[in-house]
């Protein structure tokens, strides 16, 4: 029988540097009162020049180690959800392994995105419930400020920077955050609904590509939103099956729009005070998102005992993921 896993510590990290909505102005035609309106969005945390993106992750990591009490020479994997790595290869998950001094990890990278923190949490778990390993470190990170076109203002004022992780054990040793179910799911067909086009092994860069911007975030808004009203619906009725409405403690989404948000948890039927909402603040952090919400609720003291999180997110590829956690 598989063994039960369970969450012993959580963390986060944002960078310091604000980055408000007027801050496109020098670049784009917009404003304040368009961004809000569209994307619920205030301002935004980016990394300042000479920090690197794997900073973090391993600030994430860090706060997660420390709040469950596990040395770094104890962990025995760290799984990183990103597409925004120090570097195309090596994986920023090895980086992050060495600057946190997790010496007996072995460590990859996933990507998959704005899910690619419960695609993480998903692989993660196993390794724990087959009894391979005992204790593994669950990132999920981006800092997609460094691969936005300033140029758009389609995408270049959705993202913000940030991660989150969690230390996963086994559940009879920490006796809380017992994951309870999960699920990944995928549809290759939508891969250029949010994409970076050239750049890659496929079309390697060239200075007409670096002229045009066409190595950076490029995004199809109208297909996006609604694919993503639907799959996050999907997603939250599905983490919410066979348990009653009281027992839901927290939903924790990818925050990809406000409005796609609030829109999702309407239709199950769920009030708007058990929705997590942080994208105002931080913008759309991919794969940091629904750890740092998770963190920052976590050191609130808003986790309530028994009470389930349902965890929802989808991101380019296209992919998908949901999780549910008895706290």
């Amino acid at each position: 029988m598989a063994i039960p896993v369970g969450i012993a510590g959580i963390g986060h990290h944002i960078p310091e540097w604000v980055v408000d909505n007027h801050y496109f102005t020098q670049f784009v035609e917009t404003s304040d009162e368009w961004i809000q309106q569209r994307t619920g969005i205030k301002e935004r945390r980016w990394l300042a020049e000479g920090e690197a993106p794997s900073d973090l992750s391993v600030e994430a990591g860090r706060m997660a180690l420390e709040q469950a009490g596990i040395a770094p020479g104890e962990v025995d994997l760290i799984v990183l959800g990103t597409i925004s790595g120090d570097y195309l290869f090596p994986s920023c998950a090895g980086v992050v392994q060495d600057k946190l001094g997790c010496v007996n990890a072995a460590a990859f990278d996933l990507s998959a995105a704005c899910s690619g923190f419960i695609y993480a949490l998903n692989t993660g778990q196993q390794f724990i419930a087959t009894g391979t390993y005992r204790t593994v470190l669950c990132i999920g990170g981006d800092a997609l400020s460094r691969v936005v076109d300033i140029r758009d203002r389609n995408s270049c004022v959705l993202f913000g920077d940030g991660a989150g992780a969690v230390v996963l054990r086994p559940f009879d040793e920490v006796g809380q955050g017992r994951i309870d179910k999960m699920m990944m799911g995928a549809d290759g067909s939508g891969w250029d609904f949010i994409c970076r086009p050239d750049g890659g092994a496929l079309n390697p860069v060239t200075p007409e590509i670096l002229e045009e911007g066409t190595h950076l975030i490029r995004l199809r808004g109208r297909a996006v939103y609604r694919f993503a009203v639907d799959k996050m619906t999907e997603i939250m009725s599905w983490a919410g099956e066979g348990i009653d409405p009281e027992e839901v403690g927290l939903v924790i989404p990818h925050q990809v729009n406000q409005r796609i948000l609030e829109t999702a948890i309407s239709k199950i039927g769920l009030t708007p005070e058990k929705l997590l909402i942080n994208i105002d603040r931080v913008g759309n952090t991919s794969s940091g998102s629904v750890p740092i919400l998770m963190s920052e609720a976590f050191q609130a003291g808003r986790f309530e005992k028994d009470k389930y999180l349902l965890l929802a997110a989808f991101g380019a590829g296209l992919t998908w993921a949901g999780a549910r956690i008895q706290w």
